[in-house]
């Protein structure tokens, strides 16, 4: 006989950094496991620390942080858990990144640009990440710019069904804020069997955040339009959209995205808004001031999930089974 059989079985251990310590919890609940203690803390110079509390030898390790503001301290933190686990003789290590940072800059509009998404990538393979889960990318390319298995999963289901079940199918136009998000959009008429409509716009290249609405394209008089996309960032362009919906004839609109980025002058433009009511997933927590004041943004939960994910990868399953129906 060659080589030696164990008879152990396979463990798994989650992790959390402190960016969003409100979903690490709800996901672990889910999973039936606990986040495991982990100490971690900045140096006067800024510099992060790390040290996990358990041994995580020969463990499945999972490590989720999602990549807020400030979103470069949170990013090192996770490439420094990412490298503890490795040179801890982990098993294997997964990186849960609910969202993901720089995820705009994924290919080269001009000349001298770098391609951020794939930097990012690449620094969380060189600390010893053997696999990637997130949510809704903001182009699905960026899959390929990590090398190893990358767990794509999709906040529609849990976003279409709670709009399908608020508003009258029957008057429900879904609206894709630019061609960009057409694809995704096209699902989404699928899934509620509504018609499909596209707000045009053009983005000014040298001023970050301007956006010039011209056109909407689609029937939208008199009906209930629900904008759908991946983020949303200052509200600007989300905002823009909106109004031209209104000047179109809409007679609501309901603005959808996985991700609340909501940052810089978004809580001033969210409230002065017309638009009914934001809907929002927690994969970025919320910031404190609207969440306090602004009573039509409502978040869900995409803990469910991340967990039934987590628990396929960790079980040898598959996590594409998940969105099937799509």
């Amino acid at each position: 006989m060659t080589g030696i059989k164990t008879t152990g079985e396979k463990k798994m251990m989650f992790f959390s950094g402190r960016a969003h310590p409100e979903l690490a919890e709800e996901v672990a609940q889910q999973l039936g496991v606990g986040v495991v203690p982990t100490k971690a803390f900045d140096f006067a110079n800024g510099e992060i620390y790390v040290r996990y509390q358990e041994s995580a030898r020969g463990a499945d390790c999972f490590v989720i942080q999602s990549h807020t503001a400030p979103i470069n301290q949170w990013i090192m933190e996770q490439l420094i858990m990412i490298d503890a686990l490795k040179r801890a003789s982990a098993r294997s290590i997964t990186v849960i990144v609910p969202f993901y940072g720089y995820a705009r800059q994924d290919k080269k509009h001009r000349g001298r640009e770098p391609i951020s998404a794939r930097l990012v990538a690449d620094l969380m393979k060189t600390a010893g990440a053997d696999r990637i889960l997130t949510v809704d990318l903001h182009t699905d390319q960026i899959q390929g710019f990590f090398d190893g298995p990358v767990d794509h999963l999709f906040a529609l289901p849990l976003l279409a069904d709670y709009v399908g079940q608020k508003v009258d199918r029957a008057k429900l136009t879904v609206v894709s804020p630019d061609a960009g998000r057409v694809r995704v959009a096209d699902r989404w008429c699928d899934r509620l069997g509504a018609p499909l409509a596209i707000v045009h716009k053009r983005r000014d290249k040298d001023v970050a955040n301007q956006v010039t609405v011209h056109e909407v394209v689609g029937e939208v008089k008199g009906r209930v339009c629900v904008l759908v996309d991946d983020m949303i960032d200052t509200g600007g362009t989300i905002c823009a959209a909106a109004d031209a919906l209104f000047a179109h004839g809409a007679e609501d609109v309901i603005v959808t995205a996985t991700h609340g980025v909501l940052s810089g002058p978004a809580a001033d433009r969210l409230k002065n808004s017309r638009v009914s009511e934001f809907v929002f997933t927690n994969t970025l927590p919320t910031p404190a001031e609207l969440g306090r004041d602004l009573d039509k943004i409502t978040v869900l939960s995409i803990a469910p999930t991340i967990a039934s994910a987590v628990r396929e990868v960790f079980e040898d399953g598959s996590v594409t089974s998940l969105f099937d129906e799509q």
